[in-house]
């Protein structure tokens, strides 16, 4: 056990994780939010902006993602110079990736909001932001990449603080500049792009200088240039196929919510309010997949076998029955949680039902979020991915179809399809992790040979 791994437990990981990601979620539409007292337009302007930021977020997941796994396998191993040289190569890899993304999308924005068909009233207000945002875009690939780093080394707590500070600050900015108190001006779209970089920029140099605290040698800059090339080498080969399965699932979406706007315009806004409820139940799954992956990670390193092999299936139980929990609270409250959002008495009967299916759903969710979480952190990255493309294509989108609009059974046809999906992969990817294949996937430096 490394002196890393030492300190570590489930829940010590999981619960700053846990209000991270629950603090993204309230805070992520607080842009929107704000906006809508200042413009209808404006709101849709910056939706649609959000849309292509969303993708290139996904495309800089791919670098952390691999920083993470590969960070905690040295770690676990008290491979601990090879974890500094990944966590600085990782940031310099981010930086030059999201340049090049923030450059293209400071010269394309216009091309690329064409190509959406987005209205001409809109064009003004949707490129200033895309232009702002999307210029300085690689702060936020920086981010990831610090937070990736601090939550591989344990401190989970320190991230969750960060992020914290950053959605205040995120917010005191859009009210400063939507509102426009004390005389300052209102800036409507541009400000709270302006707000936005800004909190992200604090945030970057707030994480830089925790991780220069907590782990000084954390980052070897001195180094940087005669670092070996095999770190790249292993960032990309967990990071593409990782980045390629989110952007299979956001395609596989897409199609899916064409299948459900053909269906009707209750249908869509059923799918969006049901959706919705549906994140916070499968966001303690969510927060237990990443703190254990890094507990696996660190296992790994260490060569504990057998304590990684337990540790998956302990927290795949954890996480069953606390998403059965809340799937089973949620749907008890169902109406009155829809009725915060509508009272069209279609959408509240017709979103009651899904939620209902949730109850079938979520522990199937549950097996694919720790599973493969579990397999990617032992280096295990390609087969849940080609599993997983295969099953949203050819189950999920398939019987969507078949089920929503050929048999028309709407949105239950396709919540059915959601549900065999989950089923199908979540038991192939556990039989997968029963196998032990995984065992010789690492990345740890003496198991070189084994790769």
């Amino acid at each position: 056990m490394s002196k890393h791994q030492k300190n570590m437990t489930l829940f010590a990981l999981t619960w700053p994780i846990f209000i991270e990601i629950f603090l993204h979620m309230l805070m992520g539409n607080a842009d929107t939010l704000m906006l809508s007292q200042y413009s209808d337009d404006s709101v849709a302007a910056v939706g649609v902006s959000n849309q292509i930021l969303s993708l290139i977020i996904v495309m800089f997941g791919f670098v952390a993602t691999g920083t993470a796994i590969l960070v905690a396998q040295h770690l676990g191993a008290d491979e601990n110079r090879l974890a500094e040289e990944v966590s600085i190569v990782s940031i310099a890899v981010n930086l030059l990736f999201g340049l090049f993304l923030s450059i293209a999308l400071v010269f394309f924005s216009k091309p690329i909001l064409l190509s959406m068909d987005l209205p001409p009233s809109l064009m003004n207000e949707a490129s200033s932001y895309l232009k702002i945002v999307g210029g300085f875009a690689f702060i936020q690939a920086l981010i990831m990449t610090a937070g990736a780093i601090m939550r591989s080394y344990g401190y989970t707590k320190d991230a969750m603080y960060i992020t914290i500070g950053m959605n205040i600050i995120n917010v005191i900015g859009n009210y400063l500049f939507i509102f426009g108190p004390f005389g300052i001006p209102v800036l409507g779209v541009e400000g709270v792009a302006i707000s936005t970089i800004a909190s992200r920029l604090i945030g970057f140099i707030v994480s830089m200088i925790v991780i220069w605290k907590r782990i000084p040698d954390a980052l070897p800059i001195r180094r940087l240039f005669r670092l070996p090339v095999s770190h790249v080498k292993n960032l990309l080969r967990i990071g593409i196929p990782s980045a390629g399965e989110h952007l299979s699932y956001n395609g596989s979406q897409m199609v899916i919510t064409y299948f459900i706007a053909s269906i009707g315009t209750n249908a869509l806004t059923t799918k969006v309010y049901a959706q919705n409820l549906m994140m916070f139940i499968f966001l303690f799954s969510v927060a237990i997949s990443q703190g254990t992956q890094i507990l696996i990670g660190h296992m790994i390193g260490a060569r504990e076998f057998d304590s990684a092999y337990e540790r998956c299936l302990k927290s795949l139980k954890i996480a069953i029955i606390i998403s059965l929990i809340m799937a089973g609270i949620f749907s008890v409250a169902a109406e009155p949680l829809l009725r915060i959002f509508t009272s069209n008495e279609e959408i509240i009967s017709l979103g009651k039902t899904l939620i209902y299916l949730t109850i079938i759903l979520e522990p199937g969710r549950s097996f694919n979020l720790v599973v493969i979480n579990s397999l990617r952190a032992a280096g295990d990255v390609r087969f849940p991915v080609y599993m997983g493309i295969l099953s949203m294509w050819g189950v999920s989108v398939t019987l969507s179809y078949i089920l929503g609009i050929w048999f028309g059974l709407g949105l239950v046809g396709i919540w059915i399809s959601f549900i065999a999906d989950e089923w199908l992969r979540g038991i192939i990817m556990l039989k997968r992790w029963r196998s032990k294949a995984w065992i010789h996937k690492r990345f740890t430096q003496r198991d070189e040979s084994a790769i």
